[in-house]
């Protein structure tokens, strides 16, 4: 991988960057509300509103907002939430951390999973284990992510069963044991999604894979059926997978917010919906940024991932 293409790369996420900022901040001024407003409440006078408004700028034109605005989101300066009158920054970027341990520990789960279940039923081809799979990855798969994580609810963390709680959040840093417990039930939901999906795509991969010239060559030379599946057929299969879960780091985005909700589990999914509720722009525009940049970097990874995995990609 060529140090041009990074660069390149890098350039092409700075402009991703600068228009997400921009279709973030257009659409959040189209919404019915006004700052001013949402501060002094609807009974303000309009001397006071029209004071406010002078104070915070927003009688200027929607290009000097805008520029207003992105120099202090480049400044760390995110503003203040018109919730709770506290800096959005803190709030979000500690939603945000929190939602990051829900997406890695579920895409953990997944990879540990959804890999040898793909590999399993790619190697065994119409057998049991291969339509059984199969049954279980279209049902994950057809499963919306709220309706699932009701079932779970209801089933797991109801009076029946009562093996988890059903919301809350504790932190790692108070108490690992108790924090995965609260956090078990979400994983466990965007994990049964992935899992199944990902799992399928290994799975047609592994198929194609051995049926290739290359592993072929690799059983005349002697290998044993693990070394041409493990060393060889793995590697290769694996390059799609990649693409997929980089993709499906936007379901995890989008599902977030789902299955927080559901949960009641204080991450950025949360935040967003408590910001659209309460007209809540600044929070929103932090939120929303935030997670669409989020996603392009996943992207970037997936590359860098093809480049790690595959010596024959050379980016140009």
């Amino acid at each position: 991988m060529s140090a041009s293409f990074l660069l390149r790369r890098l350039a092409y996420l700075a402009l991703t960057a600068f228009l997400v900022s921009l279709i973030v901040f257009g659409v959040t001024q189209l919404l019915p509300a006004n700052a001013a407003t949402m501060i002094l409440g609807e009974y303000a006078t309009p001397e006071a509103l029209a004071a406010l408004n002078a104070k915070l700028g927003l009688g200027d034109p929607a290009w000097l907002q805008y520029g207003h605005w992105l120099g202090r989101v480049l400044h760390g300066d995110f503003g203040t939430s018109l919730r709770t009158s506290q800096p959005v920054g803190p709030t979000i970027l500690a939603a945000f951390g929190r939602s990051a341990i829900l997406a890695i520990l579920s895409l953990l789960l997944v990879c540990v999973i959804a890999i040898p279940l793909g590999v399993l039923a790619g190697t065994r081809r119409g057998g049991k284990t291969d339509l059984g799979l199969s049954v279980i990855s279209y049902l994950g798969v057809s499963l919306p992510e709220f309706v699932l994580a009701t079932l779970l609810l209801a089933w797991l963390a109801g009076p029946s069963v009562g093996l988890f709680p059903a919301s809350g959040y504790t932190s790692f840093a108070d108490d690992p044991l108790d924090a995965l417990h609260h956090i078990a039930l979400p994983v466990i939901t965007l994990a049964i999604i992935l899992i199944a999906h990902i799992s399928r795509m290994v799975r047609s991969e592994m198929v194609d894979t051995m049926e290739s010239d290359f592993v072929r060559a690799a059983r005349l030379r002697g290998l044993s059926r693990r070394q041409v599946i493990y060393r060889h057929a793995l590697r290769n299969s694996m390059l799609p997978a990649i693409t997929v879960i980089a993709l499906d780091v936007g379901y995890l985005i989008g599902g977030v917010i789902v299955v927080e909700e559901v949960f009641a589990f204080p991450g950025i999914g949360r935040q967003l919906i408590l910001a659209i509720q309460n007209r809540d722009l600044p929070m929103l525009q932090a939120g929303a940024l935030i997670m669409a940049l989020t996603y392009a970097l996943a992207n970037l990874a997936a590359d860098l991932a093809y480049a790690a995995l595959d010596k024959r990609i050379q980016y140009q």
